[in-house]
């Protein structure tokens, strides 16, 4: 009787570890190719974002400002970064390659949307800490803020401006 304790010890043992693993892989950031989750279901699929990707591909001039008040004053400082331009390419999974917060490598970011806002981030739904929220893209400026209210307070609002349009 001992041993068929033991045996179904073991078992419930194998059945917590298992659960464990899922858990944890589930608390982790994915940055698989795979496509990001809306957020939201329907039956016509994913709300499309408001911004296509390759509209985000280019050469901008980039600045950030924490109050509102700040923006023109921010927007002329970012337009004279066109001479060291951000380079935002296209990635090879239909993301855009840009930096995340306080990352020195860049990596493929997806285009996803959630509550009829757009969101620029890692795979996953949105919005996550990582992401960014664009708050307006005409072509010529775009305007994004991060998620995370930490890297808020940091970084601001960053404003872009497109280099040579």
């Amino acid at each position: 009787m001992s041993s068929v304790l033991a045996g179904r010890a073991r078992i419930v043992c194998v059945a917590l570890a298992a659960a464990t693993l899922v858990g944890c892989g589930a608390s982790e950031r994915t940055l698989s190719p795979s496509a990001p989750s809306s957020g939201g279901s329907s039956s016509l699929g994913p709300a499309a974002p408001t911004v296509p990707a390759d509209k985000l591909v280019g050469r901008w001039g980039l600045g950030a400002y924490l109050r509102d008040s700040d923006r023109p004053r921010t927007e002329k400082e970012a337009r004279s970064q066109c001479s060291n331009a951000y380079v935002i390419k296209a990635g090879s999974n239909g993301g855009v390659i840009m930096h995340l917060a306080d990352e020195k490598e860049p990596e493929e970011l997806y285009l996803k949307t959630s509550g009829g806002k757009t969101y620029l981030g890692p795979a996953g739904p949105a919005p996550m800490a990582e992401d960014r929220e664009i708050l307006s893209n005409d072509g010529r400026i775009m305007i994004m803020r991060f998620m995370d209210p930490d890297v808020f307070k940091r970084y601001g609002t960053s404003i872009y401006i497109r280099c040579g349009a």
